[in-house]
């Protein structure tokens, strides 16, 4: 099953657009979908705090590929899922 990590924050108008465009594509796609709030990390923030949203796909437990950030790269998750 492919894995999307959506690194993200509270009161982010962006992350919230992200999530429900993503949500959208779960309609047509089993995959699960995990929200990491970056605020309640210190090494998160450092890594994500001016690019929030982040979208990282990942299949099988192996390392996951950042897709795309501040907006879903559809195309991208596509192709994502269709290598898988």
């Amino acid at each position: 099953m492919i894995h999307f990590t959506l690194y993200s924050r509270t009161y982010c108008h962006l992350c919230d657009d992200m999530l429900v465009a993503l949500r959208a594509l779960e309609i047509m796609s089993p995959m699960l979908i995990t929200v990491v709030d970056v605020d309640a990390d210190e090494t998160l923030v450092a890594q994500y705090d001016e690019l929030v949203p982040v979208l990282f796909a990942s299949r099988d437990g192996h390392l996951g590929q950042q897709l795309c950030h501040y907006f879903l790269d559809e195309a991208a998750v596509w192709a994502f899922i269709a290598e898988a």
